[in-house]
């Protein structure tokens, strides 16, 4: 077996893998990974900050499905990378993490640029690697992708001492992956998949509640089939938005915190809610006691420890859920005599009081004339793109409205940072989904403040021609702290009004962007029009919203899903 050095055996790994794109920020240890990604056809997006270079790869893992790359340097370099993986770790995401680490020798000396990064990620990764031996980088690299993509999906971090990368390694054949400790469950156990359709059978207010594992599972298809089948009312997630057509009869939307009305009062009336690859967080049940309290809980998870983490469990089915949707549809298309009409017939006047509830109280704002409402800035970006745009979002208001009133109807076209909530996540990760997606309209919906955390990838997007469109909904605040401040501090707006702003349209231009701005009604769909018309090169557009508008329905931290506050 000939020897290579450590550096072409990374190109070779990331070429194995199908890797087309990596985001990522050069350093002094890893001159040679560069110097070696040069002579191949990767394509290799010099980022303005390294945490733009991990969302930039998780942007185009969740528009993509596939294993998203980040190469960063050891040090600052490595450390400016941890909101990204911890971002992606949240909402379990397939990245895999390369930083670059001082010789073996300098290793715990307090070399220059030297930082513990293992110690620093290992909370919030799936897994990290040293490698420490020139034979383990190949076997390291192909089990660190292996990882990352299979069962709950997630980033995994490989640090490579600069010595390792400049060796002389073997590259033996690839192998299929084997390891002991980990065998994640993918198919269903026979006897919970009958148990749990028993129990569709015998309830009476059954509310399908969806999260972003059906997303990731690409079980779209085989939800909507249940769905459908069973006439069963449908909510999701922030991260499940697409999982189900946003625009189907059946859907209520979002949940929870600024959740649906109706979704939110179905979920608590329910007698039986069936969760598939969703993991019951905080923003979900407000408070634990008053969520679903009579309902027999159904939960469909490939990760056996979601199971009975914050809601007890009547009935689990740990495994992946694509196989066990599947595997649900063909239990009731297996039952000789059973009517599936009569069963969605059944379900009539529970789906009556739903639609009630949704009809008294849909998504709604008060019209004001010639002032900028963001909800209908949303809309009309809605309307415009035909509901078919690839959406990120920053965090906070913007997020929220976005997910309130963007009907998406498919899935991996909503980009958002879910678990973690991380400001400065949309416009990085758009130019990785537009990376993926070359000719997709990809847009970032984002506040004044957030899209100021990473504004420099502006700079990327121009430099590799990824005509991204940004809508800043401008408020010149930091919009929800804000809501929260007007709600529950008597107006004491201390620290979120954005006093200095910049002039996002000559920023646009500065960086070779194009800048718009609305300042009435009237103006918005102008310019979404123009903007979408621009084909060659990013583009910010710039809506000045009315500065105190809301997001409702909002349940107050720590309440009850039912103690909504309403327009």
């Amino acid at each position: 077996m000939s020897k290579i050095t450590g550096a072409k055996a990374f190109v070779k790994c990331l070429q194995e893998e199908g890797v087309d794109t990596i985001f990522g920020f050069p350093g002094g240890v890893i001159i040679d990974l560069y110097d070696e990604l040069a002579n191949s056809s990767i394509k290799n997006l010099l980022v303005r900050h390294e945490q733009g270079a991990v969302h930039a790869a998780d942007g185009y893992a969740r528009a993509s499905g596939r294993t998203g790359v980040a190469l960063l340097t050891s040090g600052p370099g490595a450390t400016n990378g941890v909101t990204g993986i911890a971002t992606a770790y949240m909402d379990s995401i397939p990245v895999v993490v390369f930083t670059g680490q001082v010789p073996r020798a300098l290793i715990g000396n307090d070399a220059f640029q030297e930082v513990d990064i293992v110690g620093i990620t290992r909370p919030c990764t799936k897994h990290n690697y040293l490698v420490s031996n020139p034979e383990d980088l190949v076997p390291t690299i192909r089990e660190a992708f292996y990882l990352a993509s299979s069962g709950r999906p997630g980033p995994v971090l490989v640090d490579l001492p600069k010595d390792i990368i400049s060796s002389m390694v073997d590259f033996p054949e690839r192998e299929e992956i084997r390891m002991r400790t980990y065998q994640p469950n993918v198919e269903p156990h026979p006897g919970q998949v009958a148990k749990a359709c028993q129990a569709i059978i015998e309830a009476k207010r059954p509310v399908l509640y969806v999260g972003g594992g059906v997303i990731l599972s690409n079980s779209s298809e085989e939800l909507t089939e249940l769905a459908e089948k069973t006439q069963i009312p449908v909510t999701m997630t922030l991260m499940g938005l697409g999982g189900f057509p946003g625009t189907n009869p059946l859907s209520m939307g979002m949940l929870g915190m600024h959740g649906s009305y109706a979704a939110n009062m179905m979920v608590a009336k329910s007698d039986l809610l069936i969760a598939v690859g969703a993991r019951f967080d905080d923003r979900i049940t407000g408070r634990l006691d008053k969520f679903a309290p009579d309902a027999k809980v159904i939960h469909i998870d490939i990760d056996p420890t979601s199971i009975s983490k914050n809601v007890v469990v009547d009935i689990p089915i740990v495994a992946d859920c694509k196989h066990a949707l599947t595997a649900m549809n063909a239990w009731f298309n297996s039952q000789k005599g059973f009517d599936i009409n009569a069963l969605a017939e059944k379900y009539q006047p529970w789906r009556n009081q739903v639609n009630e509830w949704n009809d008294k109280h849909p998504l709604a704002y008060v019209d004001e004339g010639e002032i900028i409402k963001p909800q209908y800035v949303i809309e009309t970006i809605n309307r415009l793109t035909g509901g078919d745009a690839i959406i990120s979002t920053e965090v906070g208001q913007n997020q929220m409205w976005s997910a309130q009133f963007y009907k998406f109807n498919k899935p991996r076209h909503l980009l958002s940072s879910g678990g973690l909530g991380t400001m400065g996540f949309g416009l990085p990760a758009a130019i990785g989904a537009q990376m993926a997606f070359p000719d997709a309209t990809v847009i970032d919906i984002a506040g004044d403040g957030s899209i100021q955390m990473n504004i420099q990838e502006l700079a990327t997007a121009k430099q590799y021609n990824t005509p991204v469109k940004v809508a800043i909904l401008n408020n010149n605040y930091l919009g929800m702290v804000r809501q929260w401040q007007e709600l529950f501090y008597d107006k004491r707006y201390a620290g979120t009004v954005m006093e200095v702003t910049p002039d996002f349209v000559a920023l646009a231009e500065a960086y070779g962007a194009a800048g718009l701005r609305a300042k009435t009604k009237s103006e918005v769909e102008p310019v979404i029009k123009e903007a979408l018309a621009i084909k060659d090169r990013a583009v910010i557009m710039d809506f000045a919203i009315k500065r105190e508008e809301c997001v409702f329905p909002m349940v107050p931290a720590g309440g009850a899903t039912t103690e909504m506050l309403l327009v």
